[in-house]
């Protein structure tokens, strides 16, 4: 079987498999096809590289499809319909390149001298398609030039690399389970998100990666907390305090926000449990006077949020109690980051 490495992109080589997955039946190493039900044994696996080539294949990719495709005929027996369906299209990209490779030395031939003008010319072409293509870079300084006009350079440069930070957690936690993602794209206004591909993906794993953005943004509130512990540059505290806050409205269990894949592994006691704690900080921060502001109003928020989501239908028979610690700690290290940055930040603004 060909190895995955030599291509970039592409799944990990599975473990062997000696049980069918359909059937059960034990199967002895290098088992393509259980012989009792006819089941391919790494199907998933194929789904996998399947999905890979069509990737590369829509960004005109053709060599890196083929290879592709040629790593998933390694995983089928070849008398299977899978087998030839997979060796008949890549016979057609052969094709494809074929025509390509005549049409390029045609071309050759006619432009003689010329020809390696035209050559570079075309390549100053697919280098600015390349850059305009690249919607990371132009959303990312689009997303800056925004908050600088609003808010000047250096708030917005530290606001804008705390997002990044937070979406690059989703970014790294989507690639350590072999699935593909794009970099993030940013929203001005709406903060950035990174889209991601992947098929059945459990319900842990999507907490993780849900979780992994809150968890990078509140090392970027850190450390910005610890610049202005060391320097006592206001911006850093104003920084840090807004991190938080943005970090932990993110873990609302609604809207598309991170808090909503991450609950889905949540059973309704932990749901419960991640209210009470919100609600609890809530009540913290009211003061004897019972006055409310930005602050409180975000864990009573977050606290309802999740209170609602205990009666939805989609609460898993058992939670995972790694996704539920993972919540707990997040909405408390956010919490008490953000209560105790806030009275410093109003000192600041009177």
């Amino acid at each position: 079987m060909s190895s995955a490495s030599a291509v970039p992109n592409v799944p990990s080589p599975p473990q062997v498999i000696h049980s069918c997955p359909a059937c059960s039946h034990w199967l002895p190493d290098g088992t393509l096809a259980c012989p009792d039900c006819r089941a391919l044994t790494y199907g998933q696996y194929l789904s996998q590289l399947a999905f890979e080539a069509q990737q590369l294949e829509q960004q005109q990719k053709w060599n890196e499809a083929r290879a592709v495709w040629q790593i998933a005929l390694t995983w089928l027996p070849g008398d299977t319909q899978q087998a030839m369906g997979i060796a008949q299209h890549v016979a057609q990209i052969d094709a494809r390149l074929k025509a390509a490779e005549d049409q390029k030395a045609k071309w050759s031939k006619r432009l003689g001298p010329f020809a390696p003008v035209a050559l570079f010319l075309l390549k100053i072409k697919s280098f600015l398609f390349l850059i305009f293509k690249l919607k990371f870079l132009l959303s990312f300084f689009a997303f800056f030039a925004i908050y600088w006009a609003l808010f000047g350079f250096q708030f917005a440069a530290g606001f804008t690399v705390c997002i990044l930070i937070h979406e690059m957690g989703h970014y790294i936690a989507v690639r350590r389970r072999g699935l593909k993602a794009d970099m993030p794209f940013f929203l001005p206004g709406m903060g950035a998100y990174v889209r991601w591909y992947g098929q059945g993906v459990s319900r842990e794993d999507l907490a993780a990666i849900a979780l992994a953005g809150p968890l990078f943004g509140l090392t970027s509130a850190l450390a910005c907390f610890a610049i202005f512990w060391g320097t006592h540059l206001p911006l850093f505290l104003v920084l840090a305090y807004t991190a938080a806050w943005l970090n932990l409205i993110n873990l609302i269990p609604l809207l598309g926000l991170d808090g909503a894949q991450a609950v889905y592994a949540l059973s309704q006691m932990q749901r419960a449990l991640l209210s009470v704690t919100c609600l609890v900080f809530f009540g913290l921060t009211l003061g004897p006077t019972l006055s409310t502001d930005n602050v409180q109003w975000v864990f009573l928020v977050v606290g309802l949020a999740l209170l609602w989501k205990v009666f939805t239908r989609d609460v898993p028979e058992t939670g995972d109690l790694k996704s539920f610690a993972y919540f707990q700690s997040l909405v408390i290290a956010l919490g008490a980051l953000l209560v105790y940055t806030y009275p410093l930040v109003s000192r600041i603004q009177q």
